[in-house]
């Protein structure tokens, strides 16, 4: 016989300014089944909370229902109080009086009788419930972390430095990002490389961390403490554990004019290449795609020339298999490349560059070994025109969003090149000015004041060439939309921040959510900015959004420590609201007729095909199967089972039916 308790709560005047909350226990207390029914003003207080304990030992309550706010805030807290009871946590329900009726209705004698429609809905559900345990489910204490940029890098130190293993695997032949081709950094101006270079260092010596470049997931399969993820180590040419990184190969190559990636195409590179002088690991990459011995089958150079005999043409992508128990993807971003700016002449005008463009111009590592000078003659620029939001916040270019840094790095190149080219002149054209951090705002005024940097405050139209000059024509709306024309002789342009490309492809081998932009989606925007819909996999940096370097070690930093914090336990453990196929034993039996539908349409792969045998060993017939560590409870299964052989614990046809069968039999 069900002896259920109704706890209904005030939650201050949150409910009670519009519920007759007294009205609700006493009504509550009539329906069959309910022993105990009573009002408190805050339910989960320590009285409270005690007052449910008390009538659960004394009434011998086999059920609760607890009328409050939302469960997603305080259904733990109300289970661990029908544990400490001794009731089952599993047989408690919360009915929702805040978000589903005092917070959306007036006060009425209506929004009364449907708070007591909501609680008895809930006190015929618990009478059907069933005591449930927890899943336990063992951890793989290794982390994956997935990019080698400065989120990458941070959120593998963090990790590592609390003792635990972890493999950071990046696409590039070197780790560093986007951060290693900067010059220097806003808002403190300080050296790039200088303050990341260690970091690198450290990561490559770090006894915990295992470090593989070239590399890309192949496949994930698996669940949260327990995945096992596939590496695609691609080939090198190069015996890494033999080459000593002398150099000699790419100084004798003789293809020695392949654009530079790392120098964004202004510089020029080797077929057997470092990215950059402070590449980690400093070991070289033959490009089979312009390497001579690939093309046509001669040349060797390099073979001959090294000392250690490193060089290995006939090396083979090698696929790694490694067991982890979670993951931080830290892929970072690209620019939108402007070619798509017609009105702008990126492509057509070799002096319209992009912003990582001039970063490399500026840096002391870059093409020109820091002097600002024109791709097209090598001179100096006299007067220099930046272009704030070339992409971003453009919803006829398909980039509606702020790209967040532009602003802040507009106002940098600007400064570094009054720095570097004394009496310059830079004009900035901007729509607004977005300086939201700590001294953002004291680092663009500086610009303004100190510097001498000229704002326009408008939108360029239009670039042409004109007698070897840029002449660029805009408006200036401070002024009255007073058209502006500027003769420059180099035109920067602050593009876009966009997702990487395979972020869609990556993304669905991760089975993890992503926004129509293709970045990464968090779980929730406030409260878990970090995780994704997957239990066990994380997020770092700009692969979920355009961030500065500041954000990006912050989010990495958080995404450590959510996984410092699954490792420190041996086993997870996690609710038991997953998806069961129905069968009985002995005999064994289960309605499941092996459509295998739900095996397509579950999201989180989850469930498979079990043998049912005889005593004979015979296969009798196959049956869906689901994994307890895999299944989330989302119930797509269950819509689509068509015996209706999948029920989802605490959510089953019973439970649901009569949940409904209450609400239309008014008592």
């Amino acid at each position: 016989m069900s002896k259920i308790g109704v706890f209904v709560c005030h939650c201050g005047e949150n409910i009670s300014a519009t519920v007759d909350c007294a009205k609700v226990a006493e009504t509550a207390g009539n329906y069959d089944g309910v022993a105990f029914s009573v009002d408190y003003k805050y339910m989960c207080s320590d009285p409270g909370q005690n007052l449910i304990k008390s009538a659960i030992k004394e009434k011998g309550l086999t059920g609760v229902v607890v009328a409050s706010c939302s469960p997603r805030m305080h259904e733990p807290t109300f289970r661990k109080a029908c544990a400490e009871a001794g009731l089952n946590p599993f047989m408690c329900e919360m009915a929702n009086l805040r978000e589903h009726c005092s917070w959306v209705h007036e006060k009425c004698e209506a929004t009364t009788e449907k708070a007591i429609d909501l609680v008895r809905i809930l006190v015929e559900k618990v009478k059907y419930n069933h005591s449930l345990n927890e899943i336990k489910v063992p951890v793989t204490k290794t982390a994956l972390v997935i990019g080698g940029g400065i989120a990458g890098i941070q959120a593998s130190l963090d990790i590592a430095n609390t003792g635990h293993k972890v493999i950071l695997i990046e696409r590039d032949p070197s780790i560093g990002g986007h951060m290693s081709q900067l010059s220097e950094t806003f808002p403190t101006l300080d050296c790039s490389q200088c303050i990341l270079t260690p970091r690198m260092v450290e990561v490559a010596q770090h006894p915990n961390i295992t470090l593989y470049t070239y590399a890309e997931l192949e496949s994930l399969e698996g669940f949260i403490g327990n995945f096992k993820a596939k590496i695609r180590r691609k080939s090198k040419s190069i015996d890494e554990k033999l080459c000593t990184g002398c150099g000699q190969c790419t100084t004798k190559c003789p293809v020695k004019k392949i654009p530079s990636e790392f120098n964004e195409g202004l510089g020029k590179r080797t077929a057997i290449y470092v990215p950059f002088p402070q590449a980690v690991p400093n070991k070289p990459v033959i490009d089979r795609k312009n390497c001579t011995y690939y093309i046509k089958g001669k040349c060797k150079v390099c073979e001959i020339v090294c000392p250690t005999g490193a060089i290995r043409f006939d090396q083979e992508d090698q696929i790694m298999e490694v067991e982890i128990g979670a993951i931080v993807i830290a892929t970072g971003f690209t620019i939108k490349q402007p070619d798509f700016f017609p009105e702008y002449g990126y492509g057509k005008y070799p002096d319209v560059i992009t912003g990582l463009q001039f970063e490399r111009l500026a840096s002391a590592s870059g093409p020109t070994l820091g002097e600002i000078r024109r791709p097209s003659d090598g001179k100096i620029p006299e007067k220099i025109v930046f272009l704030a939001c070339a992409g971003s916040r453009d919803p006829a270019k398909g980039i509606p969003y702020c790209s967040k840094i532009c602003c802040m790095y507009i106002a940098k190149h600007a400064m570094l090149y009054q720095h570097k080219v004394h009496g310059g002149k830079s004009y900035v054209f901007y729509m607004d000015i977005r300086a939201g951090g700590k001294q953002y705002e004291e680092f663009v005024r500086r610009a303004i004041e100190d510097d001498g940097v000229n704002y326009v405050r408008g939108r360029v139209s239009r670039i042409y060439e004109k007698n070897g000059k840029l002449i660029v024509n805009g408006v200036d709306t401070l002024l009255n939309a007073m058209p502006v024309e500027i003769e420059a002789d180099m035109v920067v342009l602050a593009t876009a921040g966009i997702a990487n490309d395979g972020a869609e492809e990556l993304a669905q081998k991760m089975h993890i959510s992503y926004d129509p932009y293709k970045f990464f989606a968090e779980a929730h925007p406030k409260l878990k900015p970090v995780e994704t819909n997957t239990a066990g996999i994380f997020l770092a940096g700009a692969c979920q959004a355009p961030r500065d370097i500041p954000e990006s070690v912050a989010m990495a930093s958080g995404a450590a420590v959510k996984v410092a914090g699954l490792f420190s336990q041996d086993e997870l453990t996690r609710e038991p609201i997953i998806a069961v196929v129905n069968r009985q034993a002995p005999p064994v039996y289960s309605s499941c007729v092996g459509c295998f539908l739900c095996v397509s349409a579950c999201p989180y792969q989850a469930i498979g095909k079990e043998e049912i045998k005889n005593r004979n060993g015979e296969v009798i017939k196959s049956i869906a199967k689901v994994n307890p560590g895999l299944c989330q409870g989302c119930g797509t299964c269950v819509a689509f089972c068509r015996t209706k052989s999948i029920d989802i614990q605490g959510y089953t046809h019973e439970e649901m039916y009569t949940e409904v069968m209450a609400l239309l039999n008014e008592y």
